[in-house]
């Protein structure tokens, strides 16, 4: 049985147009191998003992959705003699929407060897949050459908192939499929709406090491004997704005000499409260090796940050309204954190993620400051407010980085410029950029919003495997310059794209 909980509106003024954010929380009660003649297979592995399971989420994910947050419970695996394994029964709180197409570790645990035919998942409290701009009135519409528990009829994992559990040392990949555990008729209040969690549930070798990009978190132990420290990543925000969010889970890496530091020294930097932006990569037994470590503000008295895209700028001061799709920090636990929040930037540092090596060879001005920052773009922002006031100056931006984003989008047109292949990109209405582009009162216009010119090189990781065509959906992540009114991407991943 549903019924709906009384919606809340929350306004906030600006010189830009009004902005109204509205949100809608209502509770629900609830391949076999052929042989050729004269050949013969090789025996199966002898399966005894345990294997240490990573368990990796990811999604794959459209540009329809903003956030999608869920508190598992409990994930359950089978073996075809009927035997169940509980990877795990406390409850865990990812956001898979910033996990659209790569791969972030939940935890680890021991597990008996066996052949595993199908898995099944218990999910409490369910949110999934879009965006977008009301035509009538030139308002923000920020709108959260949410279940206080979801129905496990409306959960499914899926096992397409049989998972051998064997070795020291293996992973599984979640990976949710976005655009099949969601439906909702119209992004506001008084549509119907029904969460449907969806994934699909594969083995994941880890010889090569598999590599984990753009991992946020804060440090939460460091050990100086052996170069090592635990991370609390960040989770996501339930049920927000001034809901406070359990942290995600905490997951431990070593160090080497080749681990690249950047806004720091080294090691011996890294302190206790410190917030990281790191890349990290699993080795074949399965610990966990820090690849790059950024820390984008080094002063953690107060320090609260947050990732997720520009909602919209104010051309008469120098504000931004951001959607935080994670948050940790000092307004998170003092619970004044929510899903929007503004921010005034007069005095902030603009820096661009360190992830990338080839900015000083991409064919046009890699640049990112207050004059070409967009709505839709991906920001890392750092702040030492202790509140949030209700009008400007808004919260004080001490940091804003640009960060690595991922789009979906038709391949219209291939060319190429200088050392790279470019791929020029045609966005969906629904996507944040062209859907906020027509905003007035903004700081930037961008000439078009709906395309973008895709930069790859040798360096970019290609994970489609249907071609990169004209015509063809494709998903590309990297950073997203506005290069004089054009969006450029310097390419770092591409995997196939999801119908839109």
């Amino acid at each position: 049985m549903n019924f709906t909980a009384s919606s809340s509106t929350r306004r906030f003024r600006m010189q830009a147009p009004s902005i109204l954010l509205t949100l809608v929380l209502s509770i629900a009660a609830a391949a076999t191998l052929g042989c050729g003649a004269g050949m013969t297979s090789p025996p199966p592995p002898k399966l005894s003992g345990n294997t240490n399971v990573t368990v990796l989420l990811s999604s794959t994910a459209n540009d329809q959705l903003s956030q999608f947050d869920l508190d598992f419970n409990s994930i359950t695996l089978t073996s075809k003699a009927g035997k169940t394994v509980n990877l795990f029964t406390t409850s865990q709180n990812p956001e898979f929407i910033h996990l659209n197409g790569k791969a972030e570790p939940l935890l680890t645990v021991s597990v008996p060897q066996d052949v595993y035919t199908s898995a099944t998942a218990t999910i409490g409290g369910a949110v999934f949050t879009c965006v977008t701009l009301d035509p009538s009135a030139n308002n923000l519409l920020i709108a959260g459908f949410a279940y206080g528990s979801t129905p496990s009829s409306q959960v499914a994992v899926n096992v397409p192939t049989p998972i051998t559990i064997t070795g020291t040392a293996m992973g599984l990949s979640l990976d949710m499929q976005v655009s099949q555990s969601a439906t909702y008729s119209n992004c506001g209040a008084g549509g119907t709406y029904s969460i449907t969690p969806n994934f699909n549930l594969a083995a994941v070798a880890f010889s090569p090491p598999l590599a984990e990009p753009l991992l946020d978190g804060r440090i939460s132990s460091v050990n100086t004997a052996d170069n090592s420290f635990t991370l609390v990543l960040a989770g996501g925000l339930m049920l927000a704005p001034n809901t406070v969010s359990a942290e995600g889970q905490t997951v431990s890496f070593h160090t080497s000499d080749n681990t690249v530091y950047q806004g720091i020294n080294g090691f011996s930097a890294l302190t206790v409260g410190t917030f990281v932006d790191m890349d990290a990569a699993i080795q074949s037994d399965g610990s966990q090796l820090a690849t790059r470590i950024a820390i984008e503000d080094t002063d953690t008295s107060n320090l609260s940050v947050s990732t997720g895209p520009v909602l919209q700028t104010s051309s008469g001061q120098p504000s931004l309204f951001g959607f935080e799709r994670q948050h940790q920090g000092f307004l998170t636990t003092s619970g004044q954190a929510g899903v929007f929040m503004p921010y005034s930037f007069g005095n902030a540092l603009f820096q661009i993620s360190g992830r990338f090596s080839n900015l000083q060879n991409l064919p046009f001005s890699a640049s990112f400051d207050a004059a070409n920052m967009f709505e839709g773009q991906n920001v890392y922002i750092s702040t030492h407010a202790t509140t949030v006031p209700g009008g400007f100056p808004y919260v004080l931006a001490t940091t804003i980085t640009m960060m690595p984003q991922t789009i979906n989008g038709t391949v219209s047109a291939i060319s190429s410029d200088g050392g790279f292949t470019t791929y020029t990109v045609a966005l969906a209405p629904y996507d944040l950029i062209p859907a906020l582009a027509v905003q007035p009162g903004q700081t930037t216009v961008l000439t078009n919003p709906s395309n973008v010119v895709v930069y790859v090189d040798g360096n970019t990781h290609l994970l489609n495997t249907k071609p990169l065509a004209v015509g063809n959906v494709v998903r590309f992540n990297g950073l997203l310059f506005n290069d004089n009114g054009t969006l450029r991407m310097d390419c770092g991943r591409v995997n196939d794209g999801v119908a839109e």
